[in-house]
């Protein structure tokens, strides 16, 4: 469910542009996959197929042999993943060696790759072994250590980072807000103000003090207020509830719309905990009143077949379930999507994806090693 918070200040990234923290976590490098018996795959080997999707430094196929691939292109320079030119529907062959868990692909050879040239060897020891701590205490799920490792690698290379880093001109960060494109005027001694205040934190930022640095932030942020409000207005009940599929009967109308409203206003004067107790009212009262999918769109989602005895089953048990959420009864409810899981899980089992490490990637005849 959405919520109408304020589009989230622009500045935050404009700003901090050259200022990328970083750490051994990887985004979606939480859940692992490990090889079942009906899958049996070489230390090397390799696979053809057709690119399924495409995400940075990570490509899923559709292997020849009907089983589902993620590769990893970790290896490879940003240059040569470009040059590449992955697209979805392309037929490729990949070299490369099984990994267990989607984090075995963050080596510390993959972090290194974004570290400024200029670290010193000394540094870069230090930061493997903190690395390599980092790695054993994720696997033992001690995540508050790995949080403060994290912190400690960070003011290793911060100093780093901070020297290399060129800051974008004042123009080009207020110019990323997009305050043109809707005829918004910021008045010439606000620009003067923010012009200044903007150097200064950058001079703050460059000489690493971090806590005069936000202050500054602060100040640029509550300049921008009034500017920002104009840019991105309250978003109306009517306009919020439009692009929804909502079956609303109309005496519930009125008390959606004033529950909408007060927690507008509380999101509006920082109330933090009045704000989320009212958003969370108005969610379970929209959930209520969303329609479900229809069966067939829900299966859409689902790239693998599904047996016909086991299609008519799901289908009763959906109707089922989305009828008793519907009523608000979701104890029973839950019986009938513990029983459609396991009807899928099999699915899941063997449509789940083999995880790759590639060290050659082949497209149309070429050939790219890292």
């Amino acid at each position: 469910m959405k919520k109408t918070t304020k589009q989230a200040w622009m500045i935050a990234s404009a700003l901090t542009i050259g200022l990328a923290v970083f750490t051994p976590l990887q985004a979606g490098a939480t859940s692992s996959v490990k090889p079942t018996n009906e899958i049996t795959v070489q230390v090397e080997q390799q696979i053809k197929g057709t690119v399924k999707s495409i995400n940075g430094d990570s490509v899923t196929i559709k292997g020849k042999d009907g089983k589902n691939y993620y590769i990893g292109i970790q290896k490879f320079s940003d240059e040569q993943i470009a040059k590449m030119k992955l697209v979805e529907g392309q037929e490729i062959s990949v070299e490369g060696s099984l990994v267990q868990d989607y984090s075995d692909f963050y080596t510390f050879d993959v972090y290194k790759k974004d570290l400024p040239k200029e670290i010193t060897k000394e540094d870069l020891a230090k930061l493997e072994k903190l690395f390599n701590k980092t790695k054993q205490l994720e696997k033992e799920e001690k995540y508050d250590e790995v949080e403060k490792i994290n912190l400690e690698m960070d003011q290793i290379t911060k100093p780093y980072i901070l020297a290399s880093w060129v800051p974008e001109s004042f123009e080009e960060v207020l110019e990323a807000y997009g305050f043109s494109d809707k005829n918004i005027v910021i008045k010439e001694n606000d620009k003067k103000q923010l012009k200044a205040i903007y150097e200064q934190w950058i001079k703050l930022e460059k000489s690493g003090k971090e806590e005069k640095a936000q202050e500054k932030f602060d100040e640029i942020q509550k300049i921008l207020q009034p500017y920002l409000d104009a840019l991105y207005p309250p978003v109306t009940f009517e306009e919020y509830i439009s692009d929804m599929d909502l079956d609303i009967p109309a005496e519930a109308l009125p008390k959606l719309k004033a529950i909408y409203k007060d927690a507008q206003k509380a999101e509006t004067d920082k109330n933090d905990q009045l704000s989320e107790k009212l958003w969370s009212e108005f969610d379970e009262m929209i959930n209520s009143y969303m329609k479900p999918l229809s069966f067939e769109d829900y299966m859409s989602e689902f790239d693998f077949e599904i047996k016909a005895k086991d299609k008519a089953q799901l289908k009763k048990l959906y109707e089922e379930a989305t009828a008793l959420d519907k009523k608000g009864d979701y104890e029973k409810s839950d019986e009938k999507w513990v029983a459609i899981d396991k009807i899928l899980n099999p699915y899941y089992e063997a449509n789940k994806e083999i995880l790759i490490s590639a060290s050659k990637v082949t497209i149309k005849g070429k050939v790219y090693q890292p």
